[in-house]
């Protein structure tokens, strides 16, 4: 949906949503009301592993449909394997929304802004309760709860 010049202002956020709870909620939602359309890519599977070491909880395709389920993005789609940055230049955001601890394929994202002639910002949103809402604790917590159990 346009907004009022008539401009479509895109709004890009990326993120594994590895069990997706209020922190994820918190920031897709600080992210949307950044522009008037939010595209969400979801983080591959190879990529999660790449980047931290192991598999995520819940695969992409499950991963992608809780991000869906949440009706906050106006589309969500599964990064590229081959090249990080293909979504972004794709689809051209205005802004690309980063969250708290969103750092791995950031360092080279403004000269990859500047080489492809993009007019997009880069915003850095707050945490939601980081020490409560954090997959990585929220993993642990679940597994000390089934190492208690047996």
């Amino acid at each position: 949906m346009p907004n009022e010049n008539g401009n479509l202002k895109i709004v890009m956020a990326f993120g594994t949503f590895d069990g997706f709870h209020a922190g994820h909620e918190f920031f897709l939602k600080r992210a949307c009301k950044l522009g008037n359309q939010l595209i969400v890519v979801v983080a591959r599977d190879n990529t999660v592993k790449n980047v931290k070491g192991q598999y995520p909880s819940f695969d992409e395709r499950q991963r992608m449909q809780q991000v869906k389920d949440s009706q906050i993005a106006d589309k969500v789609i599964l990064g590229y394997d081959n090249d990080k940055y293909k979504a972004i230049k794709k689809y051209r955001p205005s802004i690309i929304a980063l969250g708290y601890d969103q750092f791995v394929f950031t360092y080279k994202l403004n000269k990859m802004i500047i080489d492809e002639s993009m007019d997009t910002k880069i915003i850095r949103l707050d945490a939601y309760e980081p020490d409560i809402y954090k997959s990585s604790l929220i993993k642990l917590h679940n597994e000390e709860i089934e190492e208690e159990k047996s």
